[in-house]
């Protein structure tokens, strides 16, 4: 109780540096929000792509339909699968009309097979599963030839792990900049208390004692702080989502994360800081 009190007193001293500190880890939040929508985007993007990821098995001329339902049981029971539909020669011509209607007049009836889409569970589309799966379906005899796009799920799954893998990478350098910048901030504040500091010091007070009403404040300036950052990306989102692109916003977990993470950045920051100073004196 007599950290948050210092704490207070201290942000009530000097209201102008405290602003000033809330400030600077607003905007450095700002950046990394930015770069965490642009991320979010990215891999609903990738995952939508993802979910167009199906095998198509097509099916013999004169293939019974006793055998093709027993094929579709079959298949679905697969633990990669999460559906199976049947397109007949009708579902080929009308689907192919509506994807290439310049093209309509051209097609034939007799020329589309009908077909067994098969369309796989989520985290189940990578290409090694997805060749798995098709050589399982390949060996019913009714089958004349299997198509899943294999260059282009590997082409899929490739940039997936490199989103996934630059997102990481420079989502921890915002991060360590923002702390670089927030540890920076509050080491003015540390530095225009360092006689404070220096007399508890020497009247015995221990180094938690002292550390403690700067993390106090550090974590309250990093919540603060990243509410303003979620204020500002929000304000963002809404303009590039209103006059360009469609978007999507963070969820609420995602929110509540990068709160807590403001804090954590916060409290990470006057540790620094206080320690760095502590080291001195």
């Amino acid at each position: 109780m007599l950290a948050v009190r210092e704490a207070f007193n201290a942000s009530r001293r000097a209201p102008l540096l405290s602003i000033l500190g809330i400030i600077t880890i607003a905007f450095s939040l700002f950046a990394f929000g930015l770069f965490a929508l642009v991320a979010v985007n990215i891999r609903q993007a990738l995952r939508g792509v993802e979910e167009r990821v199906e095998i198509r098995a097509f099916v013999s001329d004169g293939t019974s339909a006793d055998a093709i339902s027993a094929a579709m049981g079959d298949i679905s029971a697969f633990p990669e699968v999460a559906r199976v539909d049947y397109v007949s020669q009708e579902q080929a011509l009308e689907r192919a009309k509506k994807d290439m209607s310049e093209f309509s007049d051209v097609f034939e009836e007799a020329m589309l097979p009908a077909s067994l889409d098969i369309h796989l569970r989520a985290g189940l589309r990578d290409p090694e599963t997805v060749k798995a799966v098709a050589e399982r379906v390949k060996t019913y005899q009714f089958v004349d030839d299997i198509r899943y796009g294999e260059e282009w799920v590997t082409k899929l799954y490739r940039l997936r792990t490199i989103a996934a893998g630059t997102g990481l990478g420079l989502g921890l350098a915002f991060a360590a900049v923002s702390i670089i910048i927030i540890a920076a901030t509050i080491r003015v504040s540390v530095l225009a208390r360092a006689r404070e500091i220096s007399i508890m010091r020497l009247v015995g007070a221990t180094d938690g004692f002292v550390r403690a009403p700067f993390l106090i404040d550090g974590f309250v300036k990093g919540i603060v702080g990243g509410l303003l950052a979620l204020l500002f990306t929000w304000i963002a989102y809404r303009a590039i989502d209103t006059r360009f692109i469609k978007l999507v916003f963070f969820d609420p977990r995602l929110i509540v994360i990068g709160i807590l993470c403001g804090a954590l950045i916060g409290v990470l920051g006057s540790a620094t800081s206080v320690w760095s100073h502590l080291r001195r004196i």
